[in-house]
Parts: C-alpha cells; sequence; structure tokens
C-alpha cells in the first residue's frame, strides 16, 4: 500500500472528480455573485440585512449563497468543490444538501440573534444595516465534518503539518485574531464562528448514523472540549454537558447504551476512522487507474500506427 501511495497524481487531477451537487451549488455561488454585481440592489433582498430580516425572512436562506467580493466567490467555490468530494461519498448527496441547508440557515439565525442583540446593547445601527452574506459558515461547517471522519489525518497548510481534527479550531482561532486588526473581517466572525458551533451541533447530536443506528457522534474523541487545549477540557466539559442535556435530553439513555455497549464510543471512532480511509483509498485508486489509462492510451496509438 504504501508502494501505491508514492506516483504522483497526474497534473490537475487534483482539481477533477467534483460531484454534481457540488457543481451545481457552485453554479449558484457563482450566479449569486454576479446578480450582486450587476444589480446592487438585489443585496436588499437577498443579503442577511438584520433590520429588513423581518418581513424578508427568506434572506436567513439566500444570504449563504451570497458572495459580495471576487476573493470571497472564489474561496467558497473552491472550498465547496474540494471539500464536498470528500465529504459526500461518505454522507451520500442527500446528506450532504441536508447539512449544507441546516448549517447555512442555522448560521443566519445566530447571527441575525446576535447583531439584534448587539444594537440593544450598543445602540449602533451598523449592526442592523451591514448586509451580511457568504458560504463561510457552511465551509467551517464542512472543516467540521472532516474533523470527525479523519481526525487523525495530517494536511499540509504551507509548511505546517497539522492534523484534521485542529483544523476548525487554527480557523476559529485566526478569524478571531484577524477581526482584532481588520474591522470589516468582525462582520464575519460571527459566520465562522457559528458555522463551526451549529454544525458540530448537528454532527454530535442530530446526524443519522445508520451503521451505528443512533443519532449524532457520541465520541469523546468529537466532544466539545475536543476543539480545545488538554489543559481547558476539566473546565469545558461541566459546560457541554449542559448544552447535551438541554439539546438532547437522551443522557439517561446513552448511560444505558454504554452499560448495553461498552467501548461504544471507541467503536464508533473506529468506523469513522475506517470510512475516512476507505474514502481515501478509493480515490488514490481513482488517481492511478486515470494515470495507467494516459500512459496505455498513448502505446495503444503507436501500436495501431504501426500496423
Amino acid at each position: 500500500m504504501s508502494d501505491s501511495a508514492s506516483p504522483p497524481a497526474p497534473k490537475g487531477s487534483f482539481f477533477t472528480g467534483f460531484t454534481k451537487l457540488c457543481k451545481g451549488l457552485a453554479v449558484v455561488l457563482f450566479l449569486g455573485h454576479v446578480s450582486i454585481q450587476l444589480f446592487p440592489s438585489a443585496a436588499t433582498y437577498l443579503a442577511l440585512i438584520p433590520a429588513r430580516t423581518i418581513p424578508f425572512g427568506w434572506n436567513l436562506i439566500t444570504a449563504g449563497y451570497v458572495e459580495q467580493t471576487i476573493p470571497g466567490v472564489i474561496v467558497s467555490i473552491v472550498g465547496l468543490l474540494l471539500f464536498g468530494k470528500l465529504l459526500e461519498p461518505l454522507w451520500g448527496a442527500k446528506e450532504l444538501l441536508k447539512f449544507i441547508f441546516i448549517v447555512n440557515i442555522s448560521t443566519s439565525f445566530c447571527v441575525f440573534v446576535t447583531a439584534v442583540i448587539l444594537y440593544y446593547l450598543t445602540q449602533q445601527e451598523i449592526y442592523l444595516y451591514t448586509p451580511l452574506s457568504g458560504f463561510y459558515g457552511v465551509l467551517s461547517g464542512f472543516l467540521v465534518g472532516i474533523k470527525q471522519i479523519i481526525p487523525d489525518q495530517e494536511l499540509d497548510l504551507f509548511l505546517l503539518k497539522i492534523k484534521a481534527k485542529w483544523i476548525p479550531s487554527l480557523v476559529a482561532f485566526i478569524s478571531v485574531s484577524v477581526s482584532f486588526f481588520l474591522k470589516e473581517s468582525m462582520f464575519y466572525l460571527p459566520i465562522v464562528l457559528f458555522g463551526i458551533y451549529t454544525s458540530w451541533i448537528y454532527l454530535r447530536y442530530y446526524q443519522k448514523r445508520l451503521e451505528a443506528g443512533l443519532k449524532g457522534d457520541p465520541s469523546d474523541e468529537f466532544s466539545f472540549s475536543s476543539f480545545f487545549p488538554e489543559f481547558m477540557r476539566p473546565i469545558l466539559d461541566p459546560i457541554a454537558s449542559i448544552f447535551y442535556k438541554l439539546l438532547c435530553g437522551r443522557s439517561e439513555a446513552k448511560d444505558a447504551l454504554d452499560e448495553l455497549l461498552p467501548g461504544s464510543d471507541s467503536i464508533m471512532a473506529n468506523r469513522r476512522r475506517e470510512r475516512g480511509q476507505r474514502a481515501l483509498e478509493q480515490r488514490l485508486a481513482e488517481k492511478l487507474a486515470a494515470i495507467k489509462s494516459s500512459e496505455v492510451t498513448p502505446l495503444q496509438e503507436d501500436a495501431s500506427t504501426k500496423v
């Protein structure tokens, strides 16, 4: 297996194999950006403007698919295609679409509530009338999904190698740090943070896991405190348990299940790693097959020419 991993992928293969669902959503993001550029007044109806969310309640949905800047639409489309290519084979198209919809509308709702609260606390109308939009909440949610599936997979980030389980935390830390220096980024900070949090809530408590016959992922490796350094976990675990009871109300059921299935957390974690490993091996096999076919085709053409 180690020998098969060594051949480099053919040039451009990193940007192939995208799913139909992600391609379709990429078109939606592109059209959303174009519509804002051609008709700036469309932002009033499509972007999230807290003061106008009532009666324009649909902007809780549309805001996530509208990018107001060219760099924003590029990052969103590339992230959607790459992350979707990894997640959709494991979750399925229907579940991926459901995840995107839930995380998008949940993030928008949380941002709306936060903006209203900040207005009442500060009396600054900028919180009510600044158009907020972008796919960053869903992209942050994709990172949480990758953390769940392949937590120990090392990823190359420029000159650093970091495990996938730390990527959401790193993105959150960078977003918070940048917001102290760039005022404009402060308006995108809630989208990123709520995207991470709402996606974790869905994956932790509500996503149907058919292979285990359960909802959510109760493993310790995917707990809320797993997003933070080890020394902070004794403080965070009691707080997380309160949200666990409020959101699920199934702590007793979990205890009973743990008694019936000792070690169930580790079993589910192992299954998650196996699924992630199988997906990586499948993509590697597809790339190797593409290399072989590209090598065989010239040979066949030469043989036919000689004949």
